[in-house]
């Protein structure tokens, strides 16, 4: 990514900076509404966003702006591969106003994360999840080149605790 980000129309992708917690943070709570029926805890989420900016080892946030606000953004997260003696960078936490949708902006942040994670040292590849239910995004990742993999995804959620603080 240059300088100053990548331009996509009328807008333009860089990382995010402290600034943009809010925006982020009321994106993710849009988005879980939006995809799973979620209500999430306001303080919950915005302790989350926090964090990520107090360590950066937690993950790193891209955003797509125009007109001088964001509307658009895409974590990324790292897993290593012991099998592939490297990281696979997850794009996570993906929003867009609906507004600005169907206009390249997904498509410019998913082109910054994947241009960064192919010059960075040791980043063996990209991998994101999907709701199934979700054929919209799962054809736009499909259209980027993405593929479905072979792996089913499964978790064990724990039961809700007031968050923590954002550096511990």
């Amino acid at each position: 990514m240059n300088r100053n980000g990548d331009v996509c129309g009328e807008a333009m992708v860089r990382p995010a900076r402290a600034g943009d917690a809010g925006s982020i943070a009321a994106f993710n709570r849009a988005m879980a509404m939006e995809t799973e029926g979620r209500v999430l805890d306001v303080l919950t989420v915005e302790a989350g966003v926090e964090a990520v900016f107090v360590d950066p080892g937690r993950g790193r946030y891209f955003v797509a702006e125009a007109d001088g606000r964001v509307i658009g953004q895409a974590m990324v997260t790292t897993e290593w591969s012991d099998w592939r003696c490297g990281e696979f960078w997850w794009v996570q936490s993906v929003y867009v106003e609906p507004s600005w949708r169907r206009r390249g902006v997904f498509t410019a942040l998913f082109g910054c994360v994947e241009a960064e994670a192919r010059r960075s040292p040791g980043v063996v590849g990209l991998r994101l999840y999907v709701e199934r239910e979700n054929r919209t995004a799962q054809e736009t990742y499909r259209r980027l080149g993405m593929a479905e993999s072979d792996y089913l995804m499964f978790e064990t959620e724990f039961p809700a605790e007031p968050p923590l603080s954002p550096s511990g």
